[in-house]
């Protein structure tokens, strides 16, 4: 054999740590060899990319339908660079045309299978041909297998279209979809080590590093996140098809999104492939995988006890640096909005400090529209707030004592967002008053009238104690107000003095009784004690000894 060859590329995704490094030389030996026994000099030149293969016309009739076609009114033939596998997997077929075994493993048997596909390598033209023992060794052997599956189906990506219509992507995900439901259904699995579900991250706030410590638990999920993004989306499809239950399906997408979505690794990520995290196409990809994720959670009721409400506002505070299309961020908002109930403060998009005016940034802009739907939610058909609706309102008091210290908010708008949760949903008025508070001292230049507009929404009656004396004391809030706290507090502290002096009479009712009852005993016992020291009691019991009837009362008592 002849072979010229121009610079070498890269390996291609038909190479294999486990491959022969010798297989351009068994070839080379198996052209010598078949020359001197036929006696035919090689006839035929094909060209695969980069490199040339000059071959004999028989064994290529002999085993491929498309050489059998193109080469018969030609000697050079020129595979397009569409070729699957390239020049690497096409000098492994070669090999085989010349009777050679071939060496299979899961790193070249998709692009082997394709290439065999495209030089049309069927049992029409040769009994056991590649097409068939390559299916064999995927059914039988990759497939049985979780490891040598993912490699197939992560080598299976450079090989599109045709990976897909031969179904090896296809059966590479419903086989891993598969062993990963028999790994979640194993009982002896699940009595050693808990499947993992995100129910101890329904209690605190959302946190990156606390889900990548959960996911070091689970190499099989480590697995499926470090798919491309196309591959896992269809892998959740066939787990639920498959029948896994939501507790489990749900975490596997929100650790694919935590590690490429909200993790900082990202950005290390994005620049180490050569984009920076600035490059509109680096924004792209991250929006295309965030619009994705929201379309495979959970939505509504059925995410409330799966999915956490702060990893809802962590992707919705991503999005809104990338980019994210408007229908996609108004559902995640949606999705936020009814499970507001369940976050923590920690949750909220706060404005970052900077030139910009908390008034007028899209964080303030995007919770307002999250409150103002969870309170249309909560309404119920007589147009009153539910009982879920004060955790609700205690939260966005809070969220407005962390902007109320922007001097560029106007009391006409810190009233709007005031009233943007109904004043009836407010069981207390705490963080109301520290929101006011903070307003109050951040705008010390507004006028009286304009103080009481901005406090007349707060009822001392819903104040706690130490909130009311801290109105008293509070000269910055408007003399109105000061009053009904003074007012408020001298009533507390009456109720608190007759509570205390109702307690005093009690204690005394209850001193009187103990000191009367333990002297009518004495009276009782003494004379028994001092003529019967041991017998007493029982003798008077057999005399039927009647004691007055007060005294009866008092034996009864004890």
């Amino acid at each position: 054999m002849q072979m010229e060859s121009a610079s070498p590329k890269d390996s291609s995704s038909a190479s294999s740590p486990f491959s022969s490094p010798s297989v351009a030389a068994l070839l080379k030996i198996k052209i010598i060899s078949w020359s001197q026994e036929t006696g035919l000099p090689v006839s035929v030149r094909v060209r695969v990319a980069e490199r040339t293969f000059h071959l004999h016309r028989n064994p290529l009739f002999s085993r491929s339908g498309y050489f059998k076609r193109r080469l018969i009114e030609t000697t050079q033939l020129e595979l397009p660079q569409t070729f699957p596998g390239g020049p690497e997997t096409f000098e492994m077929i070669a090999l085989f045309m010349y009777g050679s075994s071939t060496l299979i493993d899961p790193f070249n048997v998709a692009a082997l299978r394709c290439a065999a596909e495209f030089l049309e390598m069927t049992e029409e033209f040769c009994s056991g041909n590649l097409c068939e023992r390559f299916d064999l060794y995927l059914n039988q052997v990759v497939l049985q297998n979780w490891d040598d599956t993912l490699i197939v189906l992560q080598r299976c990506q450079a090989l599109i279209p045709w990976s897909e219509e031969l179904l090896i992507v296809s059966r590479c995900i419903e086989s891993l979809a598969f062993m990963a439901c028999m790994e979640i259904l194993d009982p002896e699995r699940r009595r050693d080590k808990p499947v993992i579900t995100l129910e101890a991250l329904a209690g605190q706030a959302w946190s990156c590093e606390a889900v990548k410590e959960i996911l070091s638990q689970e190499l099989w999920i480590k697995d499926l996140i470090a798919l491309p993004f196309g591959f896992f989306k269809r892998i959740i499809g066939s787990l639920r098809r498959q029948g896994m239950k939501e507790k489990y399906v749900s975490p596997i997408i929100v650790f694919y999104a935590n590690k490429w979505v909200l993790s900082k690794k990202t950005i290390q990520y994005w620049e180490s492939s050569g984009e920076r995290a600035g490059d509109a196409t680096a924004n792209d990809k991250v929006s295309t995988i965030l619009q994705g994720v929201i379309d495979l959670l959970p939505m509504r009721e059925r995410a409330s006890r799966v999915v956490p409400v702060g990893f809802y506002f962590a992707l919705l505070s991503r999005s809104v640096g990338i980019g994210l299309r408007n229908d996609s961020r108004v559902k995640l908002q949606d999705q936020i909005a009814s499970l507001l109930h369940f976050a923590h403060v920690e949750d909220l998009l706060i404005p970052s400090s900077g030139v910009n005016s908390d008034s007028s940034s899209m964080e303030l802009a995007t919770m307002e529209s999250i409150f103002s739907t969870n309170v249309s939610l909560k309404m119920d058909t007589n147009n009153t707030p539910s009982a879920g609706n004060s955790i609700v309102a205690e939260l966005w008091d809070t969220f407005l004592s962390h902007i109320a210290s922007d001097p560029k908010i106007r009391p006409k708008r810190f009233m709007e967002l005031i009233e943007t949760v109904p004043i009836s949903c407010r069981q207390s008025h705490d963080q109301l008053y520290r929101a006011m508070n903070t307003f109050l001292q951040a705008h010390p230049d507004i006028s009286q009238e304009e103080k009481g507009a901005v406090c007349k929404y707060l009822n001392c009656q819903k104040l706690s104690q130490w909130a009311c004396i801290d109105a008293v004391q509070n000269e910055m809030m408007p003399l109105r107000l000061i009053v009904q706290a003074l007012f408020v507090q001298q009533l507390n502290t009456h109720q608190a003095f007759k509570e205390c002096s109702d307690s005093f009479q009690v204690c005394a009712k209850w001193r009187v009784f103990w000191e009367s009852l333990k002297h009518k005993m004495r009276e009782h016992q003494n004379p028994i004690s001092s003529r019967q020291p041991v017998h007493g009691w029982s003798r008077a019991r057999r005399s039927n000894i009647e004691f007055p009837a007060t005294k009866r009362h008092c034996c009864t008592k004890m």
